[in-house]
């Protein structure tokens, strides 16, 4: 997988989750225009992902943006086939939808397609790149893909893979207060301790806009955990089944306006 810039030069949306129209109000003003092509990319939705394509198009249409199309990959339909290359090289928003998050990376991880999507990022200040759900959390380096409740407190209770590392050095969560995450993300975050974990509501996410600090935008909390600066854990060598520990967390509660630094806070 191609390495992604530590300072993307496009602009990266994520979102936690829940009803996605004030973001997708918010993509629309972000664009030059709102005729410019919009993909809609369903790879995680594993039902009926033309009618997610279709309800997506409505509402941009409602917005103004008349010119959506659905870029579908699934085992059927390559990624790497030249026509979705070519309509991911036209798209000035590329919308990741959610689902399941470990079928959109295995479907995306090793093709001529990311290699595409890391370079768009990377080097157009006009593109504008977003994923909701299983989405937002499939752009960070790694991300969760099992771990509930508080046996995720516990040496084998979760499980993290790699992820399609548009952001890299994060971790993103999402649906993270409804579901009651905080626990597998902490666990995570000793797995691998030099990533800066992102906790996502529903109807909340983060902008990053490049040279600017990462924002916080919608209506609940934004959870930033540091684990970089952790001691103390027993993490590497607790049999699977005992309970986890590390000191020395760092965390962070931020709502919409809030902005943060994605370099360590220590």
């Amino acid at each position: 997988m191609p390495a992604a810039a530590a300072s993307p030069q496009a602009t990266i949306v994520v979102l936690g989750g829940g009803h996605d129209d004030p973001t997708l109000a918010l993509l629309a003003g972000l664009l030059p225009a709102r005729t410019v092509p919009i993909e809609i990319l369903t790879a995680a939705t594993t039902h009926d992902p033309a009618r997610t394509y279709a309800g997506y198009a409505r509402v941009l249409a409602k917005l103004g943006c008349p010119n959506v199309g659905h870029l579908h990959i699934d085992e059927a339909y390559p990624a790497d086939a030249p026509t979705t290359l070519g309509r991911l090289r036209e798209a000035s928003l590329v919308f990741l939808t959610g689902g399941d998050q470990e079928r959109l990376t295995e479907l995306l991880l090793g093709t001529e397609f990311l290699r595409m999507l890391h370079q768009r990022c990377q080097h157009e200040a006009g593109f504008v790149l977003a994923g909701t759900s299983a989405g937002a959390s499939a752009l960070g380096s790694q991300m969760l893909v099992a771990g509930r409740g508080w046996r995720s407190l516990l040496a084998g209770g979760i499980e993290v893979i790699p992820a399609l590392g548009v952001l890299p050095n994060l971790l993103i969560d999402q649906h993270f207060a409804e579901r009651a995450r905080y626990p597998r993300l902490l666990h995570a975050l000793l797995a691998h301790p030099a990533l800066l974990g992102l906790g996502l509501s529903e109807e909340t996410g983060v902008i990053f806009r490049p040279g600017q600090p990462p924002e916080v935008f919608g209506d609940e909390v934004v959870v930033l955990v540091d684990g970089r600066h952790v001691t103390a854990s027993n993490y590497a060598a607790r049999p699977a089944g005992q309970p986890i520990s590390g000191k020395g967390f760092s965390m962070s509660l931020l709502v919409a306006g809030d902005t943060f630094s994605l370099a360590s806070e220590r």
